[in-house]
């Protein structure tokens, strides 16, 4: 019966391995490089209080980061989570859920992990913010991957590809690659396949000199080899990758490289090797708390024991095996929580306007109203002098609702014009959506004031809402004058476009007059020296093509334009000088004949590479 047992104990170990080593590559991501002896520096600091309020948010971050047992991980980034919420910090309360889900996966709890994750990819989607969205899709393909979920492993590799690579996060990106590479050596067994996508990922990391991805690579790469029946090149590549890893004291990947060791040399015919690798896996895991490698290790020190006879020891290192197993939290919990994710994914946002409602509010009353009616001439049939009566009051309620309707519709009408241009608003009031729509060529212009930050911080609240106030007040009055349309404002940023709806054809000839127009507002300022007024420097950026325009949100909802166009716009305004209008070459070309321009070259813009740049100084004079 024994016997037995021990070939069934044989078979999961073999099942086992082929799932290890898909998460070797979790820690391939930029979010596991954990250093204790960093980590022990941090915690002096931070405990000692000698740090600034402002700083508190990151010393938690770097402890949960660096610290290498999970409980602490756990602790720092649950703190972190509490105060980063309490502020609003997207960035810290993304960091926390990141590292959150990290500790929980080397605990073995794959439920809080994927939960952990999960809201954050909610959080980095909600707020835009693509290349946390594309770590949180790739690490938790590499979970699924682990728990051998391979269709949902691939649907979120396939989202993190696209983003990270246009986000040229190299590191992840090579991640994925490598991520990729494991899936073919583990679930496909095609070892030979799994080596081109670690000979990609390889020379990424090493350009970068990322330590952490060169070791994985090399013990990734050793594992296949070993699938390949290439042991003497698996145990070169392992233990480079053993060493490499012990200097950066990452042990996960450690204790089960160890325990792949401990496999070539027992092939050998190495049973004391054998028997050493496993145990130092063993005592790794077991030092760390690494629950599903204590697992692991335990099955393989019974499986080398059942090799060699020894069926007692065997029976042991087994049951110490199934107890650390079913410490592991539920797979199938795991699985439901992906169906969510699933649904999260392919959730669309609708539009639900609260004016519309009100709209409904009204026909509601109108229905009522006709109730009214019926009622009162049936009841008029009996009694006649009731019904004069009840005439008299109906004429006064009908009137007096019929005035409070036509408020409220005169109220709504305006609150809507004032929020959405008027051919979206009507489209919006008569289909209840609003389809986006496509412009060929619009002029979009930013603006930021120069220390706004610094030099804010020494305002009042009242006198700095004051001031903001004032300057897009005047700036809204310019762009009402030109008939521009202003988009949003953002903090200090300031965001209109031409050519949306009015002024088509010269729509970037007015943006420029009223861009000379604000940098007027600017300087009156300066002049006048306002008390209640701050004077600010003003940066300017113009630049002229296609977008994208639409209503979004469901609730404070918004008219938005999006494109590429956009995002040159504002390259325009943070390579610009204060006092100076700074536009596209797109845009020089539709100006240049109704304003002298001042040729800056090619400057180097994020994202987009060098492009031509030109200052415009003034219009031209014009002959009679």
């Amino acid at each position: 019966m024994l016997g037995a047992k021990l070939y069934i104990l044989k078979s999961s170990f073999k099942k086992k391995v082929c799932l290890i080593l898909g998460f070797f590559c979790f820690f391939v991501s930029a979010i596991y490089g954990q250093n204790q002896v960093i980590a022990d520096s941090l915690e002096s600091i931070y405990n000692s209080e000698r740090y600034e309020e402002k700083d508190r948010l990151k010393l938690l971050y770097e402890l949960a980061k660096y610290h290498s047992n999970p409980e602490e991980t756990l602790k720092y980034s649950n703190e972190l989570l509490r105060r980063a919420t309490a502020v609003d910090s997207t960035k810290r309360i993304i960091g926390a859920y990141q590292e959150m889900g990290s500790a929980y996966r080397l605990k073995g709890d794959h439920t809080h992990a994927l939960e952990s994750f999960l809201e954050g990819v909610k959080i980095a989607d909600k707020q835009e913010n693509k290349r946390d969205l594309g770590i949180f899709y790739l690490i938790i393909g590499i979970l699924y991957a682990r728990m051998g979920d391979d269709q949902n492993a691939i649907l979120n590799y396939q989202n993190a590809i696209p983003i990270l690579k246009a986000d040229n996060d190299s590191i992840n990106y090579a991640s994925v690659l490598e991520n990729i590479g494991c899936l073919y050596n583990e679930r496909l067994a095609k070892p030979d396949s799994a080596l081109l996508f670690f000979q990609q990922s390889g020379p990424i990391f090493k350009a970068l000199d990322y330590k952490t991805g060169i070791a994985n690579n090399l013990g990734n790469t050793g594992l296949a080899y070993a699938l390949k029946g290439e042991n003497n090149i698996a145990e070169k590549n392992i233990s480079r990758a053993t060493e490499m890893l012990e200097e950066l004291e990452d042990y996960f990947p450690i204790s089960v490289y160890l325990t792949f060791m401990s496999d070539i040399y027992a092939d050998k015919g190495d049973w004391p090797s054998a028997f050493r690798f496993a145990q130092r896996s063993l005592d790794l895991a077991l030092q760390h708390n690494l629950k599903e490698q204590i697992s692991d290790a335990y099955l393989k020190l019974s499986e080398l024991h059942e090799r060699r006879g020894n069926t007692s020891e065997a029976l042991k290192y087994f049951q110490n095996h199934i107890t650390y197993r079913d410490s592991v939290s539920n797979l199938e919990k795991v699985r439901e929580i992906g169906i969510l994710q699933t649904e999260f994914e392919v959730e669309q946002k609708q539009i639900e306007v609260d004016l519309l409602k009100k709209e409904s509010e009204i026909q509601l009353l109108k229905d009522k109203r006709q109730k009214i009616i019926i009622y009162a001439t049936a009841l008029a049939l009996i009694l006649i002098f009731v019904l004069l009566f009840f005439l008299y009051k109906r004429y006064s309620f009908v009137k007096e609702t019929n005035t409070i309707i036509e408020e409220e519709k005169n109220r709504s009408d305006a609150l809507l014009l004032n929020i959405l241009p008027k051919e979206t608003a009507q489209e919006l009031k008569e289909t209840g959506q609003v389809e986006a729509k496509k412009f060929e060529s619009i002029t979009v212009l930013f603006t930021d004031f120069k220390d706004f930050t610094r030099s804010s911080a020494s305002l009042s609240p009242e006198n700095l809402v004051r001031s903001v106030d004032y300057y897009f007040s005047r700036f809204d009055e310019v762009m009402e004058r030109h008939g521009l349309e202003k988009i949003k404002t953002m903090g200090d940023a300031y965001m209109c476009t031409g050519g949306l709806h009015l002024n088509k054809e010269d729509h970037a000839t007015k943006m420029v007059r009223a861009a000379f127009e604000i940098i007027e507002i600017t300087e009156e300022v300066k002049k006048k020296d306002q008390t209640n007024i701050m004077p600010y420097e003003i940066r300017i950026g113009i630049n002229t093509g296609p977008v994208v325009a639409g209503v979004v949100g469901t609730q404070k909802f918004a008219y938005d334009i999006w494109g590429d166009t956009v995002n040159v716009a504002a390259r325009m305004e943070t390579n610009s000088e204060t006092g100076r209008i700074n536009v596209s070459e797109n845009t020089y070309e539709l100006i240049k004949d109704e304003f002298e321009c001042e040729y800056r070259g090619k400057m180097k813009v994020k994202n987009k590479g060098m492009m031509k740049m030109y200052y415009v100084k003034k219009p031209k004079l014009q002959m009679a």
